[in-house]
Formats: C-alpha cells, structure tokens, sequence
C-alpha cells in the first residue's frame, strides 16, 4: 500500500518530468510554502490519531486538534475549499474519496474517522432527493457507504459524524435506519443525537444529528453526548469592532424589494428568506445557497456616509441594516478569530455554511476521548 509520504514523492517526480522542473526550483518552491505561516498544523505529541473525511474547510479537524488529536489523512474534493484548509492547515487533502486510488493512501492504522458526509440529500433546504440524490455523477445520498467501507477495512475505534437533522426522519426515518444497519453490519455499536449549536457557547440556531459508532469489540454500550453549556453567546458577542465595508450594508432599493417579495409571500402563506436578527440573541442557521446571507441581516447605525455608491443600486440604507462579513460567519461557526480566508467572499460564505460548529464537534469529541480512553 501506498503511504501518504510516497504519495507526496511520487507526485513531486511527476512534476519534474512533466513540466521540466528544475529539482533545485522545486525544492526552492516547498522552502518558501513551508516559512508560510500555518495557524493550525497538528501537534506531533498527539494523544489519538483521526482521518478528516468530506473535510470541507476543517471544522472537524479543528475540534480534533483542540483534544489533542493528529490529522493523519484528509480528503475534500472541492478546490475552493483544498485552498483554505492548505492556508490554515498546511496541507492540501487529497481528492474523491470515492476513488479506490485515493483510499489506498489512508494509513492502515487510526483511532477515529471523521466525516461531515454530504447532507444537501437530506436537507430540508433542498429537494430531499435521498439515496437518489446525484451531483456531477456522484450519489450524495451513498456516500455514507464510502464511510462504512474504510470503517470496516481500518477498524477504527471510532466513526464520528455530523450531517442535517433531516437525516433523522428523511422518508419516514428509514433512510437513517439503513445508515445505521450498515454501520452495526461493519461491526459498530451506533449511538446518535439531534443536537443544537446554540446550546453549546454557539450564537446560532443550528440543528444537527450527531453520529458516534465505537466498534463493538470495545464494549462501550452507554455514551452520553454533552450536557447543553449554562454560558450563551448572541450575534452582538461577534460583531466586528472595526465597522465594515459599506458593500456589506443593503441598498435602499434592494432592502424595499426584498420586504415587497416578503409581503407577497406571507399573504399567500409562505415563508421567504428575509429576516432582521434581534442581535441580542442567536442567528439562524447559516446556510450557504438561495438567499442564505439575507437570513442573518442586523441593524448596525456604525456607517454615517448613506451617498449613492458604485457597487449597488442606490443608497445605502438609513436604517442601517446590513449583511454580517464571512468573518462574522466564522465566529458564528465558533472558527478561531485567526483563522484565514484566503478566498473571496462568495467561497467564504459557502464554506462557513457547508462546515461544523467547531464547539459542539470539540464538545463531543471530549466524550468520545473518555469512551476510549484516551487523555486530553
């Protein structure tokens, strides 16, 4: 079996041949990408070893880190998202996990596998297609069984996953029976949990059914995930001091529109994707398609110029009511205040709305440490 370090040469004498590359240029290019510095790189005295699967932009590897796991494997097939787990983790993940290539690159031995799997199959906010579910050829609604398979080659002492509440009772709650069938087939005792982010130092209604799997020769029969934390956070704990952009404050015209398209919706009975937070309590899910940031609007009065700008039709609001920056996003996700966003603000949006909340994964993963024994 290929080791990820054989991987990495081999790709290295690929470029060389390919593209006639100097090996002294080369090894000048990986001098100057290593002195980048990267926030968040995996301690070398770990107390367990995890596989970062489906790993978006490191939610989970985050959340691993902080209970002092080491990444030894991560896998993510979107390009925007490689580029900001490479800046903030110093390692770019390898491909589509579906490939029988890019398994064989996971190392034979580690303690838990991670996989925020795809949840778009089971989203209310979507079409709820399930098993039946395709995007650019691959089923979203099976990649579970991508899952199921490592597990059950690999053994690790756990499976670890997160994915939509609606997962739980999609097509009458038996779509998650047959996940966790496969799972306990594999030889997993499963135990699952509808959590909400709010409940765990998060300022946002999100949510989640969390899927904890040890394998069954470990005899752990009880696991209780964590208690909800007494201490609350609310949107106005991570509004940015500096005040933003103006690009993030509406128009007056679109701020119309969108309450007009509101009126016309709610007198035929339907909701519409325009909400003004109270910014004393939480936000709402974040989600990363449709009109997913005019979900979180608040009222910031910071910005005293209300001119006509270039980048929008009309003024700038009086009310002061503005969209919240990927920042704001990423603390909403309880995602370190350094943590970089490389990219612009459409990727960035999307990728805080595709990821975890960083405290409820940490949170679990202290209980999942105790179940096997494991100090943190």
């Amino acid at each position: 079996m290929m080791k990820d370090s054989d991987a990495k040469l081999t790709k290295r004498q690929e470029l060389i041949e390919k593209f006639s590359f100097e090996d002294s240029k080369l090894s000048g290019a990986e001098k100057f990408f290593k002195a980048k510095e990267i926030p968040f790189t995996s301690k070398k005295d770990s107390s367990f070893t995890f596989i970062d699967l489906f790993a978006g932009i490191g939610g989970f590897r985050l959340a691993m880190q902080a209970n002092g796991g080491h990444c030894v494997f991560s896998s993510e097939w979107d390009d925007a998202a490689k580029q900001t787990y490479y800046e903030n983790y110093g390692e770019v993940p390898f491909g589509d996990i579906t490939k029988d290539e890019t398994k064989a690159l996971i190392p034979e031995h580690f303690d838990v596998l991670c996989a925020g799997f795809p949840c778009q199959a089971f989203s209310i906010a979507g079409k709820r297609k399930g098993f039946d579910d395709d995007y650019k050829g691959i089923c979203r609604g099976t990649l579970f069984l991508e899952v199921a398979e490592i597990a059950e080659k690999h053994k690790p002492a756990c499976i670890f996953c997160e994915n939509v509440k609606g997962l739980a009772n999609h097509d009458h709650g038996r779509t998650f029976k047959i996940i966790k069938n496969t799972f306990e087939k594999v030889g997993y005792t499963v135990f699952e949990k509808v959590l909400n982010s709010k409940d765990y130092v998060v300022p946002q209604n999100r949510e989640r059914i969390y899927i904890v799997a040890f394998r069954n020769d470990l005899n752990i029969n009880n696991f209780d995930f964590p208690a909800p934390c007494p201490q609350k956070k609310c949107i106005n704990d991570i509004i940015e001091k500096s005040i933003p952009s103006s690009k993030y404050w509406l128009s007056d015209v679109y701020l119309e529109t969108l309450r007009r398209h509101k009126a016309r919706h709610e007198a035929k009975g339907n909701g519409f994707g325009f909400v003004i937070r109270d910014r004393n309590d939480v936000a709402g899910t974040l989600v990363c398609g449709g009109m997913g940031r005019e979900r979180n609007l608040i009222i910031d009065n910071r910005l005293s110029n209300y001119a006509p700008v270039t980048h929008i039709k009309g003024s700038i609001n009086k009310e002061g009511v503005r969209k919240l920056t990927p920042h704001e996003w990423s603390l909403i996700q309880s995602f370190p205040e350094n943590f970089k966003m490389p990219l612009a603000d459409t990727h960035m949006y999307k990728q805080f709305g595709n990821s975890v909340s960083v405290k409820v994964i940490e949170k679990i993963s202290e209980k999942i440490c105790e179940a096997i024994h494991v100090e943190i």
